[in-house]
């Protein structure tokens, strides 16, 4: 990567990492702090709350996407960012539970990651663009974690208004920093690897597999929040902690976590076994949302349970949008990457807004987990039938602004070069996307018919 895309990709990175915390950070304390403002004894409304950020999240995520079309990203960010740290401001002065709900939907409404994509991808060369997202991925991986960690000790010095003043001065600093530190691209066009189309929907929304992913994505999410919406409070009552001691419980659940995801999702990749690996992660979280349901008498069961929770967790996080990436037609991963996040943010609502009634109608945590186990159930039911991936990756060239000949001979040309499974070329976007087998394929050939072209 060039020193400006270095530049781009880690300053776009750091502002993912920034905003993503201000989500983050809530999730371990939220339910806790929440419940004891005024109308927080009503856990539907403090479930309301807390996922009130994911619905104005999916409904404006794809129209912020394509409205950065046609005003500029770095505009789209401004604003979006703007929204977050207008809505941490009014969270952290709400005086009942009903201002924290209409705070957090503002705060929500920033959705701005989209156009941070389209942003990253205007501003990287298509062979460097997936180490870009990928250093996006990380970010967030990195800042999950340690927001599970941090969060209950910060919610302790400043509680959780503290929280969200912090949030929205992160996100002033992230203004000044799309400003100072990101640059301007040159040029700005759609990119069909990075953003969603229109007119693309139709087919990502009628493809079955991309459906199976799609509801995988939500009843993952949605079993997550309906946790985070109870779980403090369990460790509260049964486990006898502090909310500044949940940090003993998460850090080292989330550390071992991490430490045996690694290998399984390598052993998928590399031993052509995403799938196993894919069910296998769906069945142990199943196990451990039955369990959290049935059984949850001390701390040493919430620490058991924890622990086979975010094993899979992290696992299913890691490979569903691998599979995204080799299951969506070349020409249209940025939509079928949409689609997915904005079952994602749907997710966040209604899982936390599900759980909130059901703790307040039963005043228990059991129907929470099992409604949890219902979704992450009917996943391992859908998944079952999914087809295997094929071992692919994309792989993006750029076409010469003065080619003007025939896409159509060019992308089966390609095509019929071995080890490639797939490939368009986008003459309005100046690429060739192709997808080719991960163990091997003649780049050289390509090359020389992209050469050609010029």
């Amino acid at each position: 990567m060039s020193p400006l895309e270095l530049r781009a990709a880690s300053g776009l990175a750091g502002l993912y990492a920034l905003r993503m915390l201000g989500m983050f950070l809530v999730l371990p304390v939220f339910a806790v702090y929440a419940g004891h403002m005024p109308g927080g004894d009503n856990h539907a409304l403090v479930g309301l709350a807390f996922g009130a950020f994911g619905l104005t999240q999916a409904l404006l995520q794809l129209p912020f996407g394509m409205w950065s079309d046609r005003v500029g990203r770095k505009k789209v960010i401004y604003i979006g960012l703007a929204l977050f740290a207008l809505g941490s401001i009014m969270c952290a002065m709400a005086d009942h539970i009903v201002w924290l709900i209409v705070g957090r939907a503002v705060q929500g409404a920033g959705a701005i990651s989209a156009a941070i994509t389209a942003l990253l991808a205007d501003l990287t060369r298509e062979e460097h663009r997936t180490k870009a997202m990928a250093m996006i991925g990380a970010s967030i991986a990195g800042t999950f974690a340690v927001s599970l960690v941090v969060a209950p000790k910060l919610a302790d010095w400043i509680g959780l208004p503290g929280i969200f003043v912090l949030t929205a001065a992160l996100a002033l600093i992230a203004i000044v920093g799309v400003a100072k530190v990101i640059p301007s691209p040159t040029v700005s066009r759609f990119h069909s690897d990075a953003e969603a189309k229109a007119s693309r929907l139709p087919a990502v929304l009628r493809d079955p597999q991309l459906l199976r992913l799609n509801y995988g994505v939500f009843a993952l999410h949605a079993a997550q929040m309906a946790m985070f919406t109870v779980m403090p409070l369990l460790l509260a009552k049964l486990g006898h902690l502090d909310v500044s001691q949940h940090w003993w419980v998460y850090l080292p659940v989330v550390l071992l976590s991490f430490v045996l995801m690694v290998p399984a999702v390598i052993y998928g990749e590399k031993k052509r076994q995403l799938k196993r690996v894919f069910l296998c992660a769906i069945g142990l979280m199943l196990v451990a949302q039955i369990g959290m349901a049935l059984y949850m008498p001390n701390l040493t069961m919430i620490v058991v349970w924890l622990a086979l929770y975010f094993i899979a967790f992290n696992v299913l996080e890691a490979i569903q949008p691998s599979l995204i990436s080799k299951i969506a037609p070349a020409d249209a991963k940025g939509t079928a990457m949409g689609v997915y996040n904005t079952c994602q943010s749907a997710a966040m609502f209604l899982g936390s807004a599900l759980a909130g009634w059901l703790y307040q109608r039963y005043d228990s945590p059991a129907p929470v987990f099992a409604l949890s186990a219902a979704f992450v159930g009917l996943w391992l039911v859908v998944a079952w039938r999914m087809r295997a991936p094929k071992p692919v990756r994309t792989q993006l060239f750029h076409i010469g602004e003065g080619w003007h000949g025939d896409p159509v001979a060019l992308s089966d040309k390609l095509s019929r070069i071995a080890g490639v499974s797939e490939a368009v070329v986008l003459l309005d976007e100046r690429v060739a996307l192709l997808k080719v087998m991960q163990d091997g394929w003649n780049e050289d050939e390509a090359k020389q018919l992209i050469m050609e072209t010029h």
